[in-house]
């Protein structure tokens, strides 16, 4: 196998002139130059260069391993351009992952932001999987998961940084018994239907439930429904009340009034999980930043 780096001195040879001012302009003896020309010939198989006077040319052989060192050597000043501007946050890819209220809320201001600081990064946006929300940053497959953490201690290797607290808001239809009051103590619904509006199971469905078990009952849930949306549907037609955190209250029914809820007021927790060896990346660390300006707002 060709040595590059020996082919990078034969250029140097050729584009010089000779051996001498080749060793000059590298800052070697001529005496390595000229072990380095010989080693490449051997493993060439063929002579590359030729006296000629008091310095040489290239042989057909070294003709044409110049040529090729030249693009390899071009090739690798690209990708060392490459590499400075991927280390410095200029391009690069970023991968990812929020939950549906999330990503109304804080990822478009948050990318926004991070597209005029850093234009040429692409980012790879989807929803992530409610089953394992941590999964894609664990293996590797995304860089970023905005979540509600299942547990309090994240995996080895995987940085969860706050992003803000969303309390739970009781929503009633209007007219309801307790419409009229400004806060409602939870054990106030224990009574009523509900609708459920948290997938089976989940942080979120958790610490509803919890909540619910201090304020000393379960809910009953009459109506099953997956997002926020419908929920206030079914709320506004009378078929029961439900909580809802401040983040999907961005679109309010206009038959639903929304109440604070305490005694206790329930509260979900939203991160930002990172692996610990990408924190450092300029890209990512903008997009953190932007993230915790845009829940701040």
């Amino acid at each position: 196998m060709l040595d590059v780096r020996r082919m990078q001195v034969l250029r140097a040879v050729v584009t010089s002139g000779s051996v001498t001012a080749a060793a000059t302009n590298l800052g070697y003896t001529p005496s390595a130059v000229s072990q380095q020309i010989a080693a490449l010939e051997r493993q060439a198989g063929v002579p590359l260069l030729e006296r000629v006077g008091r310095g040489v040319r290239p042989t057909a052989a070294g003709r044409l391993l110049t040529e090729h060192a030249a693009i390899i050597g071009q090739h690798v000043a690209e990708a060392e351009t490459a590499l400075a501007d991927l280390r410095a946050g200029r391009t690069g890819r970023l991968a990812v992952r929020y939950f549906a209220t999330a990503g109304a809320a804080l990822v478009p201001p948050a990318l926004a932001r991070l597209r005029a600081e850093h234009p040429r990064v692409q980012v790879d946006l989807r929803l992530n999987n409610p089953a394992d929300q941590l999964a894609e940053i664990v293996h590797g497959d995304a860089d970023l998961a905005i979540m509600v953490p299942a547990h309090e201690e994240p995996p080895d290797g995987i940085r969860l940084v706050h992003l803000l607290d969303d309390p739970y808001h009781a929503v009633l239809p209007k007219g309801h018994r307790l419409a009229g009051q400004r806060v409602l103590d939870l054990a106030e619904m224990a009574e009523e239907p509900w609708v459920n509006n948290e997938l089976a199971a989940g942080p979120c469905m958790e610490r509803m439930l919890a909540a619910c078990a201090c304020a000393g009952f379960n809910p009953n849930f009459v109506v099953q429904s997956d997002d926020y949306a419908t929920a206030q549907g079914f709320v506004a037609a009378g078929l029961g009340v439900t909580l809802i955190p401040s983040l999907g209250l961005g679109q309010r029914h206009p038959g639903v009034v929304v109440r604070r809820v305490r005694n206790p007021e329930p509260v979900r927790s939203i991160y930002a999980a990172v692996r610990e060896s990408s924190v450092g990346q300029p890209a990512l660390a903008g997009l953190l930043d932007a993230l915790r300006d845009a829940a701040k707002r």
